[in-house]
Formats: C-alpha cells, sequence, structure tokens
C-alpha cells in the first residue's frame, strides 16, 4: 500500500514522544511501523528542538512555510499551541496538503467552521487527534453499552482532574495564561470528555450546563468546572475537570482520568483511560476496566496494546488513499460544544443549547 508522507509542524514534547515516536512509529521497536504512513520531517519555532527531530531520522524545516512549499509532503500533522491551528492548518489546506489537527481544531467555531469549508472546497481530509477514541478499552466500553451489558444507562460522569497551573512556568504556559488559546480545563481536558461521551454513547451532546470551581489558582484561565450535559438519546452525563486538584500524586491523577457509566444492571468503570497511554507494559499505571453488576465485578485489561495515535494516523491515511477525505465536523462539534461549557458556566449554569 502507498505511504502517505507527513510532517510535524509543532515538535514539542508531546509531538516528539506520543505523536512521533509512538504515532509515526519511529520508535519502531517498541511500537511497531506504520502500513500506510510515514514521517518524513519536522519543524518548531524553537530550533533547539532540531537535534531531537533528527535523532529520528527527519528532515527538519525552518519554518511552516519551507514545509508547506516541499512537494514531497502529503500531508501535515498540527501540533502547535491552540491559537495557531487555525491559521496553520489554512496554509496547510491552502497549500494542497491533507491535515490532521491536534485537538482542538481551532480556538472558536467560527475558525473551526472555516477549516471545515476549506477542506470540503479543496476536497482535502481534515481530522482532528480525538486519539482516545483509539484506545482499546474506551472500544470495549462502548461495546458493553451497545450489548446491554449494563442494563439501561442513565447516566455518567468523566473525570479529568490534576494539578497544573501551580509552578509559575506552567501558570505562564498558553494552556494557563490566555482565554483566547481555547486551554483551561474545559477546552485543553473537558473536549476529551465531550467527544469520548459521544463515541460510547453513539449520540451527541445536545445542551450544556456548567459552573467554574471556586478560583483559587493564580492562572488567567478557569481553575476548574464541573459540567452536566445531555446527549440526544437523553442519557444525561456530567465532566469533572480541574487544573486544581492534587490527587494524591502521578499515580492517584493518572488511574482518576477515566469515567463510570451508570446502568440499571451494572455500573462499569474505568481507570486511566482518558490519558495518552496505550496499553503498554513499560506505562506507570495498567489501565483498566471493571464491570460490577454489585454482586461480582469482571476485571478488563489490555493484553495487546494498540497505539491511539496510530490508530487516528492510519485512518487519515487511508481516507487519503481511498479518496475518501475526513470532513473535520467532529472537531467543529467538539469547538462548539467547550464554548456552549464556558457561556452557560459565564451565565450562572444557565441551559445552552448545542447547534
Amino acid at each position: 500500500m502507498e505511504n502517505i508522507k507527513y510532517a510535524l509542524i509543532g515538535f514539542g514534547g508531546i509531538a516528539e514522544n506520543r505523536i512521533a515516536k509512538e504515532g509515526f512509529g519511529c520508535d519502531a521497536e517498541r511500537v511497531g511501523t506504520l502500513f500506510n504512513a510515514k514521517l518524513v520531517g519536522a519543524t518548531d519555532i524553537n530550533q533547539k528542538r532540531k537535534s531531537a527531530a533528527e535523532k529520528l531520522g527527519l528532515k527538519w524545516y525552518k519554518d511552516a512555510d519551507a514545509v508547506l512549499s516541499d512537494k514531497n509532503i502529503d500531508a501535515v500533522f498540527v501540533a502547535t499551541n491552540n491559537l495557531t491551528h487555525f491559521s496553520i492548518a489554512k496554509a496547510a489546506l491552502e497549500a494542497g496538503k491533507h491535515v490532521i489537527v491536534e485537538k482542538p481544531l481551532a480556538a472558536n467555531s467560527k475558525d473551526a467552521a472555516a477549516l471545515v469549508r476549506l477542506a470540503k472546497e479543496k476536497r482535502l481530509s481534515l481530522s482532528v487527534d480525538h486519539m482516545m477514541t483509539k484506545n482499546v478499552l474506551n472500544n470495549k466500553a462502548r461495546l458493553l453499552v451497545k450489548r446491554g451489558k449494563l442494563g439501561q444507562v442513565n447516566d455518567a460522569c468523566f473525570h479529568m482532574e490534576f494539578a497544573f497551573g501551580y509552578d509559575p512556568s506552567e501558570a505562564a504556559s498558553w494552556r494557563c495564561s490566555n482565554w483566547d488559546e481555547m486551554g483551561g480545563p474545559i477546552g485543553d481536558v473537558a473536549s476529551h470528555c465531550f467527544y469520548m461521551a459521544e463515541f460510547i454513547f453513539n449520540s451527541k451532546v445536545v445542551s450544556v450546563n456548567a459552573v467554574y470551581y471556586p478560583k483559587t489558582m493564580s492562572i488567567k484561565v478557569e481553575d476548574g468546572a464541573y459540567i452536566r450535559f445531555t446527549l440526544a438519546n437523553g442519557i444525561t452525563c456530567s465532566a469533572k475537570v480541574a487544573f486544581c486538584e492534587m490527587r494524591g500524586g502521578a499515580g492517584g491523577t493518572l488511574t482518576n482520568l477515566g469515567y463510570e457509566i451508570y446502568g440499571d444492571q451494572a455500573v462499569l468503570r474505568s481507570y486511566g483511560t482518558m490519558f495518552q497511554f496505550s496499553g503498554y507494559a513499560d506505562e506507570p499505571i495498567r489501565m483498566r476496566l471493571e464491570l460490577d453488576t454489585f454482586q461480582k465485578q469482571q476485571k478488563y485489561t489490555i493484553r495487546k496494546p494498540e497505539n491511539i495515535y496510530q490508530g487516528v494516523i492510519v485512518e487519515h491515511a487511508a481516507s487519503i488513499i481511498r479518496q475518501r477525505p475526513l470532513n473535520g465536523k467532529n472537531g467543529l462539534r467538539n469547538v462548539l460544544i467547550c464554548e456552549a461549557a464556558h457561556c452557560s458556566a459565564r451565565n450562572g449554569g444557565k441551559t445552552i443549547k448545542v447547534k
């Protein structure tokens, strides 16, 4: 099968360790290689990142323009700060490149909608890195719900709570210092909760109610939020997201990143599945699902890891090869839901309909 040639625009820690080494298989011994995509180059505004890229055998480009002018590059993966997603993705589409964008698609819905329209006009594949839908255990959860193993489901709670921003360098980072970035706990992690709920229950978010946590941190964005949202199928969900929670330390924090799904016959709980892990033996925690029927508990773990970033990339590359471009609309929806949550929180928890 044809290999689609990609370049990374933005080469920070996540881009190097998750997207390049894992997603594109640059650490092939650990994660294997892709059958339809190859990462050939990278760039970053921090030129000190050049040596890290070259150690992975990647061509270093002086800037994004150099990437987009290279006719050998078929597609780009945008992994910069949120506020630049729109301008870089727009330039890439205009240059005829297919695009994957790190979540969010853009920092506001107006820009996200513009990217969706442009990709359609150019007949190019546009995707967002909603990688948690590729997690083996999250797919198992979806299947258990679909098969009725929990009985009638009416409620679920998603957790993404941790400590970030207490350190001055973290507080000064784009996630904590600028509302326009769509960072903060809602844009940064509630966004994962929203697309995961839609994925597991195969239903769209139709309304949102939210309140911000009391302000105790010295960061400019919200410390956290409690969000209630309703799906089209009638299931109500909540998301608890925060940068202000210590959770004991790394182990407690990572295992807390999950969800509970409540049915009338059982409860399904996940531990650590709402993060960047795929289930490798060298990861610091063992992800798991637990199905509690109130009389006994059944545990599910990952025997054969499937890399969550590779899942996103392979799907995108396949859409290019098959000439069936992805439209990016799921990324637009996600931004609209985040905006609805902020709108609700700024209006006393008022119910906001999602367009």
